[in-house]
C-alpha cells in the first residue's frame, strides 16, 4: 500500500514511522510546504520520498492529513476533488466538525474518515517523530455512518496494526469532550507559563527555586502556538465554555483567600482529588 503523509511533523512523522515499521506501507510520501521538513523527514528516514499534493494522490491508496486544523479545511476540498473511488482520505487533527461538514457537503465524502489519535507532545517538526508513539493509547473515529465500509475498515485496520484503543463518537461531541481534557489544558499552562514570566522579571529567584511540579505544569506551554490557535479558534465556543468554568473555579481559590475561609478551601482541594478515580479507572 502507497501512503501519503501530509504534514511531516510530530504526529505525521510519527505515523509515517508507525506505519513503516509494522509493514504497513510499502511506500511513504511526504507532502510538506516546509522545505527544511521535507529535507530533514527525508534524512530520518521518515519517507521515502518527497512530492507535491498531486503527484502523491494520484501514486497513493491512502492520504493522511496530518497538517494544522486551519490547513485541513483547505486541503480537504482539494484532495477530495483529486481521488478516485477506491482512495481514503483521513485526517488527524484535535477538532471534528469542521473536517465532518466539509466532507458532507462534497460527492466523495464517503471517501474520508475523521480520526483524532489521542496523543502528542509539546514538540513539533519531524526531528518530534517518535517510534511506537501511538501504542496504548486511544484513538476516536468520528461519524462513521458517513464514510464508506471499506474506507472505515482500512482505517480501522490501520489503528489496531497501531495497537491503539478505538472510540466511535460523532464529531459534536468529539470537540465538547477535548476542549475538557485537552484545549484548557494547553490555555491554563499558556497561561500560567505568562504568569510567571511576568513575575520573573523581578525575581530571577523564581526559575532557580522551580521544581518538577512547576515544570510539568507548564510543559504544554512549550507547544507550537501555529498548531494551537487555529484549535482554539475552530473549537471556539466550546473552549469558551470551559474557560468560563475554569475561571469560576478560579475565583473559588482566591476567595478562599481572600476571606481567609480555609475549611472550604480543603473542601475544595478534597473534592478535586477525586480525579484520582477517573485518572486511575482500568
Amino acid at each position: 500500500m502507497v501512503v501519503t503523509v501530509a504534514g511531516i511533523g510530530l504526529i505525521g512523522g510519527s505515523m509515517a514511522l508507525a506505519l513503516k515499521d509494522k509493514g504497513f506501507a510499502t511506500e511513504l510520501i511526504g507532502v510538506d510546504l516546509n522545505e527544511e521538513h521535507t529535507k530533514k523527514a527525508l534524512e530520518l528516514g521518515l519517507v521515502d520520498k518527497i512530492a507535491t499534493l498531486e503527484e502523491a494522490v494520484a501514486q497513493s491508496d491512502l492520504i493522511i492529513l496530518a497538517v494544522p486544523v486551519s490547513a485541513v479545511l483547505q486541503l480537504l476540498p482539494k484532495v477530495l476533488n483529486l481521488v478516485n473511488d477506491k482512495q481514503v482520505i483521513m485526517d488527524v487533527g484535535s477538532t471534528k466538525l469542521g473536517v465532518v461538514e466539509l466532507a458532507a457537503a462534497h460527492p466523495r465524502k464517503g471517501r474520508v474518515v475523521a480520526t483524532h489519535p489521542m496523543w502528542g507532545t509539546e514538540f513539533s517538526g519531524p526531528e518530534a517523530a517518535v517510534r511506537n508513539a501511538f501504542a496504548g493509547k486511544a484513538t476516536v473515529i468520528c461519524n462513521k455512518e458517513q464514510c464508506d465500509a471499506d474506507a472505515f475498515e482500512l482505517v480501522e485496520q490501520l489503528y489496531h496494526l497501531l495497537g491503539m484503543r478505538l472510540l466511535y463518537m460523532n464529531a459534536e461531541d468529539h470537540d465538547v469532550h477535548v476542549a475538557y481534557i485537552s484545549h484548557i489544558s494547553h490555555i491554563t499552562s499558556f497561561a500560567l507559563a505568562n504568569t510567571v514570566l511576568e513575575k520573573e522579571k523581578e525575581e530571577d529567584a523564581i526559575f532557580e527555586l522551580a521544581s518538577g511540579g512547576f515544570e510539568s505544569t507548564v510543559r504544554l506551554a512549550k507547544s507550537n502556538a501555529q498548531m494551537w490557535v487555529p484549535i482554539f479558534k475552530q473549537n471556539r465556543d466550546n473552549v469558551l465554555d470551559v474557560l468560563n468554568e475554569h475561571i469560576a473555579q478560579l475565583r473559588k481559590f482566591k476567595a478562599c483567600l481572600e476571606k481567609e475561609n480555609y475549611e472550604y478551601l480543603q473542601e475544595l482541594i478534597e473534592n478535586a482529588n477525586k480525579i484520582r478515580k477517573v485518572l486511575n479507572r482500568p
